[in-house]
């Protein structure tokens, strides 16, 4: 008998994807590219931008752990306003529904996304919005599950999680088997704001959808 099963309690490690979908870490130093040499350059405005995201995230840190609404808002939003991916081509959707089957032990994974970027029926980027004091690594296996799930395993699809204050992009594409590559941890605490950098890659990652 088919269990079904939410993927955001029951989805916790690597070793799960690992053996009920065969998912595994690339170890090709050129399967995750995009988010390396970056050049393409912000213009001051959005400099400023990023810089008064940053402003205000740890302004509303001081009184404590950020909640996943104020994150969405604080840092979030604009930053996929600042990416493009709340204008044409793209249409932004919250929370779709999304499932993945372990066909060998009959068990169906459901899930809800907390954030969306589609372009016709290709996804862009997934983004699981967590917690400030929840630790990116415990998130990664669940953005995978929700990967795993994109309806066309000829194309990438890439994810970023973050939790307000560190953001870390994962590419996910379907060879032989699923495997997936992780960037580096991007952060908020440097002086130097690293928002620069994640926006860099998003604006990317958005060209890229548009050309495919």
């Amino acid at each position: 008998m088919t269990q079904t099963l939410p993927i955001e309690r029951t989805v916790k490690t690597f070793r799960q994807l690992q053996t009920q979908f065969n998912l595994q870490r690339s170890t090709d130093d050129q399967f995750f590219p995009e988010w390396l040499n970056l050049d393409n350059t912000l213009t001051e405005a959005e400099q400023q931008t990023l810089d008064k995201i940053q402003q205000k995230y740890f302004y509303q840190l001081s009184d404590g752990q950020l909640g996943e609404e104020t994150i969405k808002l604080i840092v979030l939003s604009p930053l996929l306003d600042l990416a493009g991916f709340f204008q044409p081509p793209f249409r932004f959707t919250t929370e779709p529904t999304v499932q993945i089957t372990a066909e060998r032990d009959e068990i169906i994974y459901r899930g809800r996304i907390d954030a969306l970027v589609l372009l016709e029926r290709l996804w862009v980027v997934v983004i699981e919005s967590k917690e400030t004091s929840f630790s990116l690594e415990m998130a990664l296996p669940q953005t995978l599950a929700y990967m795993l799930a994109h309806p066309n395993s000829q194309r990438p699809v890439f994810g970023m999680v973050t939790n307000g204050g560190n953001f870390i992009f994962v590419k996910l594409q379907h060879q032989e088997f699923p495997q997936y590559e992780l960037s580096s941890v991007f952060s908020l605490l440097p002086r130097r704001n690293q928002l620069y950098e994640v926006l860099q890659i998003l604006k990317r990652l958005g060209q890229m959808a548009i050309e495919l």
